[in-house]
């Protein structure tokens, strides 16, 4: 057992309220060497203060709590970086916990283990809740923010890229370096899948503009994972059809250029890749990946101040914010 405020108390000679107010750093009660004996003594003793029993008795609490979807995806840490900035700048500390990778208890799981426990507010990174389990969390009246992902329904807060224009920006992209032949793979665009069915769209109206007439077969869909993009090119590859594709994610891009470098397909001479997250993993392979790249670490800075603030508001804000306009390059794609 770690030592308590009475056994300080003891210890010292002081009073239990003394000491209290020592190691809860309030001043003006007491003097520097009354704070300096207590300390010393709590430090010699072991003493550890229990936050959750401190947070149950004020009703206050400046923990966030961060759900992570374990989908092999690889920008979470950009976001988090951000969400940690405002977190230290705000003093409020951070708990991160895992939901599966599109499994539903692990979600339960998740969000039962934040809730259980006070807490400021949850954001979940990516984490495209079951509807039982959203159920459980609009009804927790506990704030929250869903990062990186977008919704229909207006009433869940959410901060996110412009989907749409991320489609719009990769497509129309490759159409000005002389492709008629786009692929876009390893998006989830199923009925609840909002952010892919956006990106989508946003392929399909650059193609609209440009003439050119959507083949069913560019389209392979997936879950934005590396194996996604093996299982895509290898697909495109039986058809021989096109010549540039747009990767959901920059795992499904590298997926994508290792399986042509096993089939013997030349990076960019025979088939031109663009990825849609543009994190580090671009400048690492090779050849390097070019990208629409997205502001994660502001997204997650962003989700965390609303969060804060929206503990005195009932307000639902949706934030999408723009990813960077220019694609960031790193290979040629002219043929």
């Amino acid at each position: 057992m770690s030592a308590t405020i009475k056994d300080i108390a003891r210890e010292t000679g002081f009073s239990t309220a003394t000491v209290s107010r020592v190691l809860s750093g309030k001043t003006g009660f007491f003097s520097s060497k009354t704070a300096v004996i207590v300390n010393e003594t709590a430090a010699k003793l072991g003493y550890k203060k229990n936050m959750a029993a401190t947070e149950l008795v004020t009703q206050k609490s400046n923990v966030i709590a961060v759900i992570v979807n374990s989908t092999k995806t690889n920008f979470s840490d950009q976001i988090i970086s951000g969400i940690q900035k405002k977190a230290d700048e705000a003093e409020k500390r951070v708990i991160i916990l895992y939901a599966g990778d599109r499994d539903e208890r692990a979600q339960k799981i998740a969000l039962s283990t934040a809730l259980e426990r006070p807490i400021l507010g949850i954001l979940l990174l990516a984490v495209d809740l079951f509807p039982s389990n959203l159920e459980i969390l609009t009804f927790s009246n506990t704030p929250f923010y869903f990062i990186s992902i977008s919704f229909k329904n207006n009433k869940l807060n959410y901060i996110s890229s412009n989907d749409q224009e991320i489609g719009y920006q990769a497509t129309k992209y490759l159409i000005t370096q002389g492709h008629k032949n786009i692929g876009i793979a390893g998006l989830n665009i199923t009925n609840s899948a909002h952010t892919g069915a956006l990106r989508f769209k946003g392929y399909q109206k650059a193609l609209h503009e440009a003439g050119i007439l959507f083949k069913p077969d560019w389209l392979q869909a997936g879950d934005y994972s590396y194996k996604s993009g093996i299982t895509a090119l290898q697909k495109y590859y039986l058809k021989k059809d096109v010549t540039a594709v747009i990767a959901a994610s920059d795992l499904v891009g590298i997926g994508i250029l290792n399986e042509c470098s096993r089939l013997k397909i030349s990076v960019p001479t025979e088939l031109s890749i663009i990825t849609t997250d543009g994190t580090s993993l671009c400048e690492l392979v090779r050849p390097q990946l070019s990208s629409i790249t997205q502001d994660f670490y502001r997204m997650g800075y962003l989700g965390t101040t609303y969060l804060i603030n929206s503990v005195q508001s009932n307000a639902y804000t949706n934030i999408v914010i723009s990813q960077r306009q220019s694609v960031k390059k790193f290979n040629d794609f002219d043929h």
